[in-house]
């Protein structure tokens, strides 16, 4: 009782001490998890992969099954604001550990805040359409490794997802897409490229000049490079027998066949063959098109959307060269080429 009345007249004379940061956010229990789980049952899942690797199809195609829903870029774990910027302060701490609160019993909360607040968002959706599998599908090309940790951190008994294309067409459709946003990070070098390739795009499918800058094929190579060795390592240190690779190009190859093994990777028994039909049609469409074409129609017609392979007309032997000295190996790793002869 007394050092309490110490502590209550020092904070009177000298003002209540301001943290500038809170202690590490604990990693949520298994006791935490099968309580939280009695208000939120559904089984959940993550899809990752860097930028521009398919993830948005692999969505759309995931929740064609009637047990499966999946949202949409929720960014949990992979874009800042992070879903632990929520208790990500030394007020958030101080309110969550208070040890005058009876109903903490003494617990940091942080991790069921987090817990709570990631499953109220992606099961809204799934309880009213009564499916109870759920996923979230959301791509980086900044965060790796740590995205995988963080969420391990929260959601240790999910299912992860990662899909992988090859980098020399991610960098071709990251860079496609720059142009067509008119991205405001681009350069005046840029900005060159793409009034030249307006005029006459023949000179950048024969070899003669490129799309790209050193420093735009050296940035998304090392990127590329960096998330697969990560998130792969680190999703398979983790989550072991509960991790499930997959590249982009074999999905669009044999679609169904992909699906069918992610589909029982979740947990699904039944998948009808009336289910390749409705694939077949959803990767003929293009939601994007629409908004593509009024927002560029000269640069997003040029190169065809989602085909494997735009880079081989593309790249030049320049690009071929910094390329390979930057990924060489990684593609060799996931079998995009044998070698190094390319």
């Amino acid at each position: 009782m007394f050092s309490r009345l110490k502590s209550a007249a020092r904070i009177l004379i000298k003002g209540d001490p301001k943290k500038n940061k809170r202690n590490p956010i604990p990693d949520i229990t298994p006791e935490e998890v099968a309580e939280i789980r009695q208000f939120f049952p559904r089984e959940k899942f993550f899809i990752f992969g860097h930028a521009r690797s398919g993830t948005t199809l692999l969505m759309r195609l995931a929740r064609l099954h009637p047990e499966v829903h999946c949202n949409y870029q929720a960014h949990f774990f992979t874009r800042q604001p992070l879903l632990k910027s929520l208790v990500n302060t030394p007020e958030a701490e101080e309110w969550l550990t208070r040890k005058s609160n009876r109903w903490n019993q003494g617990r940091d909360l942080s991790p069921l805040v987090l817990r709570a607040s990631a499953d109220f968002i992606m099961e809204r959706d799934a309880a009213r359409e009564g499916k109870m599998i759920v996923g979230d599908k959301s791509p980086s090309s900044t965060i790796h490794g740590q995205a995988v940790r963080d969420m391990h951190s929260v959601y240790p008994d999910a299912k992860l997802v990662y899909i992988v294309r090859d980098g020399r067409d991610v960098l071709i459709s990251e860079r496609f897409r720059n142009f067509v946003e008119e991205s405001k990070f681009l350069t005046a070098e840029d900005k060159r490229i793409i009034a030249d390739l307006k005029v006459d795009s023949v000179p950048f499918t024969d070899g003669r000049r490129s799309i790209f800058t050193e420093t735009v094929i050296r940035r998304v190579a090392e990127g590329w490079v960096r998330n697969l060795k990560e998130t792969e390592d680190e999703a398979r240190r983790l989550y072991g027998e509960n991790y499930f690779g997959l590249r982009y190009e074999d999905l669009l190859i044999q679609p169904f066949d992909e699906m069918s093994k992610l589909w029982k990777f979740l947990g699904i028994k039944r998948i009808g063959k009336a289910l390749e039909k409705e694939i077949k049609a959803e990767m003929s469409s293009n939601p994007d098109e629409e908004w593509q074409s009024k927002r560029n129609e000269g640069i997003a017609s040029f190169l065809p959307k989602g085909q494997a392979g735009n880079w081989s007309r593309l790249f030049t032997a320049q690009d071929k060269s910094i390329f390979k000295e930057v990924a060489g190996e990684m593609l060799v790793k996931w079998e995009y080429e044998k070698d190094l002869d390319w």
